[in-house]
């Protein structure tokens, strides 16, 4: 690719926003340096690397390389046997833990990220290294005590003379023989040996060394003789210490130098992902894609946007070329969004044969080309006394002559800038000679005649990007297939120029000039109004598919509510047909105990009739629960024969409906209330006794359970419930029932059992017992 085209298409900003990504240096002047490949092989991978970057930054939700700096230059010197400085071993162990960052982050066995993973595993990590420097070096100044047993003992030895010192000074400045001879009592420190602050005058009652003295020579700096052995030692004990700060500095940059080549070679690698993450990084910032390529020179674009215009702003475009026409000449009105177009189809070339996203929908499709030309802008130049025209025309000659069918050629008003007849001549025959030799070319013009050139020409084609003359504004939309109109009488017109002048102007123009471009507006008028047309049929089929959508939505919330009441029918029948289980087996067990063998026939047609009932209720609920409007002649009466819808079997109503529209119903020994839209009036009324057993008789009537069963009822409910149960057990002779109101808030026991004391066929009344059921129930003795 050309400097000249990277520059003009403004390929160099795209490089500038891909290097604020990179984290390091080196990644940025990798950005900066980045151009487009001609091998669709390595596009390809570079492609896939930044996908899978894109990947793993929206897993991981942030960059996962840490900054690091260049010790290319460290690492050299170290190899040669220099000592390193703190500063530059601390740089060397912030790449060694970058790399293990870096390999223990993408070395994972994730799939769909081959290449990076591939990448990252030939990291060398140098854990006791970087441990080792780290340990031993604080900052760039300051060398950790613990770096070696030497330099711990140095400096503690070190610290004991320094502590000397200062108590021996602080005993002589507080002392009445000294200080009174000191211009402050204090100790200080000059030229690295402590000292005290003496008057001038009292230099001679003061023996020592003077160190320093102050501006004005009023105070003398004097280390006295007491110290000067003990500083002595100090300078001697510093010395051990800086030699055994050199010894370790030595030792690690020699571990450094040993290791040279495999931190090189992290560096080469580190620097590689972290320009493979800033495409990454730039990627999710334009919201762009991976395009598909190919080599036979189709470009497709799918709502494409060019990169460097504001998102919110920028008009996508369609586009295709290389099929069905391999020119496209675009049209319109000057700030219409021709050079836009132009410099888009270039643009997004460049940035995917480098390996960059590019920001557009799905199925955009792009050529790899060997080159990209690019005829673009006013380069005029003065120094070279080249004009507009001369400039133009000298790419254009370069450009013709190195062009080979693996290129694209973009031209930005071509042939303009001279007289336009042989503008237009020289423009069509430029055309002609890239179509003859099927090389892919954009271009933009004013020329009538390379409008007609494009429609009568096979191979190349008309686009126009369009233009709002109501408000003098372009729309930036490009329409392939009909010519652009440049509107400079409408423009004209509206900008206030007089009619007379524009009439006199249209004069001029020839008849075959004014109808062509008539019948371009014609066209252009048709294709907007159809373009509304079918905005507003696609709204409608919007509309057509959210009533769609919504009346599907109801439609299953509808079937999941009946299904939702279905099953909950069903549980409620299945929970009254446990209940009704469990009394009759109770009463079957009464039976089963009878002793009076006088009993025996009555008690085991008792025994069949139970078993039949819980058999049909049986039956019932195996069937599918479908409720069903009652449609019934008459209200149910007291003793009519009813059909169970809920249950699949028959009953016997008992008491007229109440205010909740509820009728208490008897199916074989269970009792319930049922709404009066789950009966059904059976066409039979069979008029047979209820079963029962005389009051005077010492069997107990076997439709009377032992227990009543108010669990989860309203406490008026139930104490109606528990009235007329207490009603059938003194007819049936029993002298001790039980009441099952659970435990619960206790609301429902204690009302009970209030209710119980004022009951006429109660004896007493106590909460149950251990095995019993404890307070979940009240057994009643009954007079």
């Amino acid at each position: 690719m050309t400097e000249r085209a990277l520059r003009v298409l403004e390929f160099v900003k795209i490089r500038e926003r891909l290097a604020a990504f990179a984290l390091t240096d080196p990644g940025q002047t990798l950005c900066r340096e980045l151009v487009p490949q001609s091998e669709l092989g390595d596009i390809q991978r570079a492609q896939q690397e930044t996908e899978e970057a894109t990947v793993i930054l929206t897993y991981l939700g942030s960059n996962p390389l840490t900054g690091f700096t260049d010790v290319r230059p460290y690492l050299s010197l170290a190899e040669k046997g220099s000592v390193l400085s703190q500063k530059a071993l601390l740089s060397v162990a912030e790449v060694l833990r970058a790399s293990r960052a870096a390999r223990s982050t993408l070395v994972t066995d994730r799939e769909n990220t081959p290449l990076l993973t591939q990448n990252a595993s030939r990291l060398h990590t140098f854990r006791e290294l970087e441990e080792d420097i780290t340990g031993a070096i604080l900052s760039e100044e300051e060398m950790s005590d613990h770096a070696s047993p030497t330099l711990f003992d140095i400096r503690r030895h070190i610290a004991r003379a320094n502590d000397k010192v200062r108590d021996k000074l602080n005993q002589m400045i507080h002392s009445g023989n000294t200080a009174k001879y000191l211009q402050d009592a204090i100790v200080t420190v000059r030229g690295g040996r402590y000292v005290i602050p003496v008057r001038a005058e009292f230099r001679a009652n003061v023996p020592g060394i003077v160190q320093d003295q102050s501006a004005t020579g009023s105070t003398l700096f004097i280390e006295p003789l007491a110290v000067v052995e003990l500083s002595n030692e100090i300078r001697e004990w510093t010395a051990k210490e800086r030699e055994e700060i050199e010894r370790i500095l030595a030792a690690l940059s020699a571990s450094v130098g040993e290791r040279a080549a495999e931190i090189e070679m992290n560096i080469a690698i580190l620097t590689h992902l972290d320009f493979v993450f800033a495409k990454g990084s730039l990627s999710r910032e334009m919201n762009a894609i991976s395009p598909k390529l190919n080599t036979e020179g189709r470009i497709r674009f799918v709502r494409v946007r060019h990169p460097l215009i504001d998102p919110a702003k920028v008009v996508p475009c369609t586009l295709e070329l290389g099929e069905a026409f391999t020119t496209l000449i675009i049209t319109g009105p000057n700030t219409g969004g021709k050079t836009v177009t132009l410099k888009t189809v270039g643009l997004l070339t460049l940035m995917a044969q480098a390996g960059l996203h590019v920001p557009g929908d799905l199925g955009t499709e792009l050529a790899v080309f060997g080159n990209v030309y690019a005829d673009i802008g006013d380069e005029q130049s003065i120094e070279q006394s080249l004009s507009t025209f001369s400039s133009h025309m000298t790419n254009i000659v370069e450009i013709m002559a190195d062009v080979t069918e693996r290129d694209l050629v973009l031209f930005d008003e071509l042939g303009a800038g001279t007289d336009p007849t042989e503008g237009a001549a020289l423009a069509q025959a430029i055309l002609a000679r890239l179509l003859s030799r099927g090389i892919r070319t954009v271009a933009t013009t004013h020329y009538s005649e390379l409008k007609a050139y494009a429609l009568t020409t096979p191979g190349a084609e008309n686009a126009s990007v369009e233009f709002d003359v109501s408000t003098l504004r372009p729309t930036y939309r490009l329409s392939i297939g009909i010519p652009g109109k440049s509107n400079a009488f409408e423009i004209s017109r509206k900008l206030g120029l007089s009619e007379a002048l524009i009439d006199d102007a249209k004069e001029l123009l020839s008849h075959d000039t004014i109808r062509f471009e008539d019948v371009i507006a014609n066209a252009e008028y048709h294709k907007q109004v159809a373009e509304r047309e079918r905005l507003l049929a696609e709204e409608a089929h919007q509309e057509t598919m959210r009533l769609r959508n919504e009346a599907e939505k109801l439609y299953a919330e509808m079937e999941e509510k009946k299904q939702a009441a279905t099953a909950k029918a069903k549980e409620e029948a299945k929970r009254i047909l446990e209940n009704a289980r469990r009394e009759s087996y109770e009463v079957l067990s009464e039976l089963k105990h009878m002793k009076q063998a006088q009993d025996k026939t009555e008690a085991n047609k008792l025994y069949k009739r139970l078993e039949g009932d819980l058999d049909s209720l049986s039956e019932g609920l195996k069937q599918n629960v479908k409720p069903v409007i009652r449609k019934n002649d008459r209200p149910l009466m007291p003793g009519d024969t009813v059909d169970i819808l809920t249950l699949g079997t028959k009953g016997t109503v008992l008491k007229p409906k109440d205010d909740k529209d509820e009728v208490l119903v008897q199916a074989g020994i269970m009792k319930c209330k049922i709404h009066i839209s789950q009966l059904q009036l059976s066409s039979d009324q069979p008029k047979k006794p209820k079963v029962s057993v005389n009051a005077k008789s010492d069997m107990k009537n076997a439709s009377v359970a032992l227990s009543c069963d108010v669990r989860g009822r309203a406490l008026d409910e139930a104490i109606e419930e528990v009235d007329r149960y207490l009603d059938d057990a003194v007819m049936a002779g029993f002298h001790e029932v039980t009441i099952v109101h659970g435990k619960g808030t206790g609301v429902l026991r204690s009302g009970i059992q209030q209710y119980l004391k004022r009951h006429q066929h109660v004896k007493s009344c106590r909460l149950g017992k251990y095995g019993e059921g404890e307070d979940g129930v009240t057994v009643v003795t009954l007079k």
